[in-house]
């Protein structure tokens, strides 16, 4: 199944969470903390202005981004849980 985002949305994949510390300690699912880093699966057409034109979304398919742990919207499709988060909740992109 497909997820196509509307106006300004973006579909992101989260990174796998760390299991184990700097330091070497193995951590429990419940204990690791979620990475609040992902790829982009998905970006919608972006958002229109009021003039009705578009302003496109300033990312694309397959960069990492960096989001807020808490602003996001979580989705199930088959056994995969996805993000959907609005551009303006992208903190910015890692490159390199």
């Amino acid at each position: 199944m497909k997820i196509r985002p509307l106006h300004d949305r973006v579909v992101v994949r989260r990174n796998e969470e760390e299991t184990t510390t700097a330091g070497g300690i193995v951590l429990p699912g419940s204990a690791a903390e979620k990475p609040a880093q992902g790829e982009v699966i998905a970006v919608g057409p972006g958002k229109r202005l009021d003039d009705g034109s578009l302003q496109a979304v300033g990312v694309e398919v397959g960069q990492t981004v960096v989001f807020g742990k808490y602003s996001s919207n979580t989705i199930k499709i088959g056994d995969e849980e996805l993000l959907i988060l609005s551009e303006s909740e992208i903190y910015g992109v890692l490159e390199g």
